[in-house]
């Protein structure tokens, strides 16, 4: 199978999966996750190919504007697809068992989302084109919308589940205008081609908007700083979704598409420096919050964000050594991540307790998912030999190897503290601690939710006591993927008596500290409440409250029900936009236009146009403005008798006196035919609207007239009129054979405005015979 064939087999199967396997009694986790199964096989295969060239697939979608389905399955794309698949087997399995207690409708939704979110995952990472990657990227958002708020129920998870939303969809517009600006200037969308000739991005003037769009983009989706405090509310969503959105999925792919496009920005160091600057300021702020929060899921979320930050530090350190040190975080965090999340689920599921605090003594009552937790905290804390180890050896490298070696270390030390503090406390106080309360465990360990913590507990063991595992495999193809040229990849679990082993003992001292001395530090800082003014959504919701302020403003001022409001700002936007045009377009703005010679008898028809017009615009009556208007509509039909067009002036002409007449039998039915009062102030608005309204219409057709006139279309009605569309009257074919729809349309437009005026009529007639309202 191509690339091609794989996602299409994979949403197929998203959509008809779930529903079978909701109707398969205990056998629907089983069923549902034979799906992704699949496909982490199919993935797994492709290791040796990938490891010799990258996989390449090409359909067009939009060949004029270089727009195509590219597919591009590299080390860095492979190892997210086995992590996306892999991860979604079990979770897959971890929600059937999750959701038992659901009807069988809401178990086959959720697992539905949870296969299309991980459809467009694939699709998201092994894009190459980067407007097809734009368009799977918003997909990611949309499911993740879904998943957050799936207990629609409560308030508190619609509310997260719209600021998921706003906040990753409104990145997603920056990122968006980011990829456009890309294309422009590299004159491509490939992802590929752009990194193998960074030279037309660094070069070109509008690098920092670039640079800025793109960090929007992947800030707000992988949670940075300033937009940190989505992912924590986000905790609403159910411990699967959790699980993966927030693990493994969905919070990397900014990181995803700032290690893509490192090669390209590393030539601008300024590039670098900001993104360590903002991936150290969330990690200080995340570790923070972490030892602030409350809840279980709340500090394994914050934990997430501090590592999206490290995550996003690393992508900005300079040296080969940071590839290895990113591609061995992702594994390792996405695998002892993962299991915490399961586990936490596993605990609140069974105890039906959410804050941290109040948990203890679990251990004897959940023994597998205590197990499966000190595995998990063990690679977390970074002890030997867990995979967590190994990464945390290489994140220290990288830094230490790094231009902006002393913050970047001092920032670590201190990050990764508080990260072995939590992985302590999670390991322990659930398990180990005394309760304040008896806790009481509604059912004991089900088989399909223990599968996942404890599959991905022990392979985070054995990949450390075994590196060569995933050395060869997946780490050395995923890190040279994304430093852009080929460099010897080292990654094992001994490295010797080094000074990032030193580190790595000096975090793991702190960290032990701050564990023992939890309950005090997690009080005193929970009792400052300028933290959560300063670190909380307080932004978002000012931001959000005065958008809707504006709307509400806006809303009010225009959409106000006064039809001559409305025509003003339709006739000043036109006249913007044509100003805006003619101003900026090459030659003159206004041409030549004494080359035609003065025709005195079309002065005359002009002049009574113009007439008309003004008799319209000044006279009190309604019934004589639009007599008026009819006058000014013969003008433009004597206009086109005279210019050799007897048809078209015979078809003006009909419609001006039906015009006429129509409106004025309707007029003469209403109540009042007076016009509306209106302030001085606003008719020299409506006189200056108009005015240049039609200024910018004469200007633009000059202008036009002035140009080159391309005859092709022309030629082509002219020849074809008579063979193909059986008239001599080139004007009446055009109309009714070669666009026949546009002009069924424009018919039908009438009609049902003709219907919707007749309706409104026949209404108040009533309202008037009855003296009641309808």
């Amino acid at each position: 199978m191509d690339l091609s064939t794989v996602l299409l087999v994979s949403l197929v199967g998203a959509v008809i999966a779930p529903f079978v396997a909701a109707r398969a009694g205990v056998l629907a986790g089983p069923l549902a996750a034979a799906l992704p199964a699949i496909l982490f096989a199919w993935f797994f295969a492709q290791i040796d190919a990938v490891g010799t060239a990258p996989i390449v697939q090409v359909l067009p979608w939009v060949p004029s504007l270089g727009i195509d389905l590219t597919f591009r399955l590299d080390g860095f794309s492979l190892l997210f697809a086995l992590l996306i698949t892999g991860i979604g087997t079990l979770v897959t399995l971890y929600a059937a068992s999750y959701m038992s207690a659901k009807p069988p409708f809401a178990r086959a939704q959720f697992l539905l989302y949870i296969l299309l979110f991980m459809t467009a995952m694939l699709a998201t990472v092994t894009a190459d084109n980067l407007v097809a990657l734009f368009v799977f990227w918003e997909m990611t958002s949309l499911l993740s919308f879904l998943l957050v708020g799936f207990q629609s129920e409560d308030a508190k998870a619609r509310k997260a589940a719209l600021q998921s939303l706003l906040v990753t969809a409104g990145g997603g517009l920056a990122l968006l205008a980011g990829i456009i600006l890309i294309g422009v200037e590299a004159g491509t969308f490939s992802l590929a081609a752009i990194t193998a000739n960074p030279a037309p991005i660094l070069e070109s003037p509008l690098l920092p908007a670039i640079v800025v769009c793109v960090l929007i983009g992947a800030f707000t989706k992988s949670a940075q700083f300033p937009f940190h405090f989505w992912l924590p509310n986000a905790m609403k969503a159910p411990t699967p979704a959790s699980a993966y959105l927030h693990s493994a999925t969905m919070v990397k792919l900014g990181v995803y598409l700032l290690a893509r496009l490192d090669p390209v920005f590393a030539g601008a160091p300024w590039v670098g420096a900001t993104l360590v600057a903002f991936g150290g300021v969330t990690m200080l702020i995340a570790a923070l919050q972490a030892l602030r929060a409350v809840e279980l899921k709340a500090v394994l979320a914050f934990s997430t964000v501090a590592s999206l930050g490290t995550l996003v530090m690393l992508i900005g350190l300079d040296g080969p050594v940071s590839s290895v040190a990113v591609v061995g975080f992702i594994l390792a965090h996405a695998l002892y991540k993962a299991t915490l999340f399961f586990c936490a689920g596993i605990v609140i599921h069974a105890t039906h307790e959410t804050k941290l605090r109040s948990l203890g003594g679990l251990a004897a009552l959940l023994p597998v998912t205590a197990g499966a937790t000190l595995l998990a905290s063990f690679s977390m804390a970074g002890l030997p030999p867990f995979i967590g180890f190994i990464s945390k050896e290489y994140l220290f490298e990288a830094k230490l190897e790094s231009s902006l070696d002393t913050i970047a270390v001092i920032i670590g030390v201190l990050v990764n503290a508080v990260m072995v503090a939590i992985a302590g406390v999670l390991a322990l106080k659930p398990f180990f601690g005394r309760a304040k309360k008896p806790i009481h465990v509604s059912h004991g360990e089900q088989p399909g939710m223990i599968i996942g913590p404890i599959l991905l507990a022990v392979t985070g063991v054995a990949f450390g006591l075994v590196p060569s595992l995933v050395s060869y495999a997946l780490i050395t193809p995923a890190a040279i993927a994304i430093h852009g040229a080929p460099f010897e990849v080292s990654f094992k679990l001994w490295h010797g008596f080094t000074p990032m082993l030193a580190l790595s003992g000096l975090v793991v001292a702190l960290g032990a500290v701050l564990a023992w001395f939890w309950d005090p530090i997690h009080l005193a800082l929970r009792r400052r409440r300028v933290f959560d003014e300063v670190f909380s959504d307080r932004g978002y919701e000012v931001v959000l409250e005065r958008t809707l302020a504006l709307a509400r403003w806006s809303t009010n001022r225009l959409q106000n029900g006064d039809l001559r409001v409305y025509g003003a700002v339709v006739a000043a936007s036109v006249t913007g936009l044509l100003a805006y045009g003619l101003m900026s377009g090459e030659g003159p703005l206004l041409p030549n236009v004494g080359a035609e010679p003065l025709r005195p008898y079309l002065v005359v028809v002009c002049a009574l146009i113009v007439a008309g017009c003004v008799v319209a615009a000044v006279v009190p009556s309604l019934v004589t403005a639009i007599v008026a208007v009819g006058l000014s509509g013969y003008g433009l039909a004597l206009v086109f008798l005279l210019n050799g067009g007897p048809d078209l002036a015979l078809t003006q002409f009909s419609v001006e006196t039906l015009f006429v007449v129509i409106v004025t039998a309707v007029l003469l039915k209403l109540p009042t035919v007076a016009r509306s009062s209106r302030t001085p102030g606003e008719r020299w608005v409506d006189a200056t609207v108009a005015t240049c309204f039609a200024a910018c219409v004469l200007v633009a057709t000059l202008w036009i007239k002035a140009k080159p006139f391309n005859t092709q279309l022309t030629e082509y009605f002219a020849v074809t009129s008579v063979p193909e569309g059986f008239g001599r009257n080139v004007v009446n074919v055009i109309l009714v054979d070669f666009r026949a729809l546009d002009t069924f349309g424009e018919i039908a437009v009438v009609a049902f405005a003709a219907l919707g005026a007749w309706a409104l009529l026949r209404s108040g007639s009533a309202i008037r015979r009855t003296g009641k309202g309808a």
